[in-house]
């Protein structure tokens, strides 16, 4: 799809994953490329510097590894007794292994044990909650990916089954039935993207224009799914919720 863009000469390419810009930025240099929902531009070496990105990619971050922290924080003022949580990653993706790497990091100063399950297709999905009963785990954390997103209900009805609470990116995740999600209001960035192809259609350069950080972030909790799950959501977060779903 991306040699075709450029076949027929596009005037700018928005692309709306790593994976996407990845592949884009590899196969050129020269037709400007514009990062709506990137995980962590630097890290994933798709730009050298936020502030002055050089060559053709600029855009927006999602700001990734400041949020992978906040995410565990969030399962345990859910659940101060919690111990032991899967991860659920994919290892093909670009930007997973240093994911990884984050949440083992922060994972002692919360007293909790992570286990780590590489799951690259959705056939994958049953084998991987297996060994999340292994592991005794008492909560899922998804580091997002699309092929979780594209599977969600299936992962989703897994968990379910297995009682476990989930915490993801996104709010299509518990509008769907997980938990909750912590992340960027992807509409947002969408929008500011815009502004960027309007800047670079009026004659800007993509090396002049700095990455720019989510200024709008949502909280989302399924109050529903907390109560199936036995699970008694603290006040402070519910004040703190953009949406709750009863």
């Amino acid at each position: 799809m991306v040699a075709d863009l450029i076949r027929n000469k596009m005037d700018v390419i928005v692309q709306d994953s790593t994976i996407g810009t990845d592949v884009t930025k590899r196969a050129t240099s020269t037709i400007p490329i514009v990062m709506a929902l990137v995980l962590d531009p630097i890290g994933s070496g798709l730009v050298g510097n936020l502030a002055h990105p050089v060559g053709n990619v600029t855009g927006l971050s999602m700001m990734a590894t400041e949020l992978y922290p906040k995410r565990l924080q969030l399962l345990k003022e859910v659940n101060p007794q919690l111990t032991r949580v899967a991860v659920f990653w994919n290892p093909d993706h670009p930007f997973h292994a240093k994911a990884v790497e984050i949440l083992k990091a922060i994972a002692p100063s919360l007293s909790l044990e992570l286990s780590f399950m590489g799951v690259r297709t959705p056939e994958q999905f049953g084998p991987a909650f297996s060994d999340v009963s292994s592991a005794k785990a008492q909560a899922l954390y998804v580091v997002e990916d699309p092929i979780f997103f594209a599977h969600r209900m299936p992962l989703l009805r897994l968990a379910s089954s297995a009682r476990l609470p989930t915490i993801h990116e996104t709010r299509r995740f518990p509008e769907a039935g997980a938990l909750m999600s912590y992340g960027p209001d992807l509409y947002d960035l969408f929008r500011r993207a815009a502004i960027y192809v309007d800047r670079i259609l009026k004659g800007a350069k993509p090396a002049d224009l700095p990455v720019e950080q989510p200024t709008k972030f949502e909280l989302v909790i399924n109050l529903k799914t907390a109560k199936a799950l036995g699970l008694e959501i603290p006040d402070r977060l519910l004040a703190l919720s953009d949406e709750v779903i009863e």
